[in-house]
């Protein structure tokens, strides 16, 4: 924990606060913990310092926040990006992810009643992903989640300081856009796609922090 103070310039609160979040579970618990970020301007990505700092962070902020903490903790900071359909257009979804006793978990910041917690027991990534195929839809019914990315080790961007950058890291929701991404659906099982139930879409309607 110490090398990782020293080496990636952590303050001392910041420490303190990381030693304390040593649990994925205690990790989600804080990410829910912190207002949504309703900002919708394109460039906006916070660090996981700026997150902190403004105290809100959206999808993928909650994502990079969660990573360093786990890294914190020893874990690989990885994150999988989930990629919906475009027309009619609903949104990208970003989570961290983490390998207990060769099982797979995620932590995602999310403000409606889905697309949460995973527990680490999913034996790949495919399997966790498709825990969320059918909470992923829009008001319609209509199912959107398409493909989703491989974990992406954010070490990839240590150049920007993404653990503790002052300025927005739109470059991070760029490349994770450009990624190689796998298809989960073939043609005919999308048109066969069953619409979520009304009480299903009700349910979506629920959320944590008010725009």
């Amino acid at each position: 924990m110490q090398r990782l103070q020293n080496k990636y310039g952590y303050t001392e609160n910041e420490v303190i606060l990381f030693k304390r979040l040593n649990t994925p579970q205690k990790i989600q618990d804080y990410i829910n913990s912190i207002p949504f970020n309703f900002d919708e301007r394109h460039d906006a990505c916070l660090s996981p310092r700026k997150v902190l700092e403004k105290n809100k962070a959206d999808c993928i902020e909650g994502a990079l926040f969660a990573s360093a903490v786990l890294e914190f903790h020893g874990y690989k900071p990885l994150v999988v990006d989930l990629r919906s359909v475009k027309k009619p257009y609903d949104y990208d979804h970003v989570i961290a992810v983490f390998k207990v006793e060769g099982f797979w978990g995620a932590i995602s910041k999310t403000n409606h009643s889905v697309l949460r917690y995973r527990e680490p027991i999913y034996k790949n990534i495919r399997e966790l992903v498709m825990s969320c195929f059918h909470e992923y839809f829009l008001d319609s019914g209509l199912k959107t989640l398409r493909e989703y990315s491989d974990p992406f080790d954010l070490n990839y961007f240590n150049k920007i300081n993404w653990r503790t950058s002052e300025k927005d890291l739109h470059q991070i929701t760029t490349y994770l856009d450009k990624i190689k991404h796998i298809k989960i659906l073939n043609k005919k099982q999308e048109k066969n796609l069953r619409k979520a139930d009304k009480i299903e879409i009700e349910s979506t309607k629920i959320t944590e922090y008010k725009k």
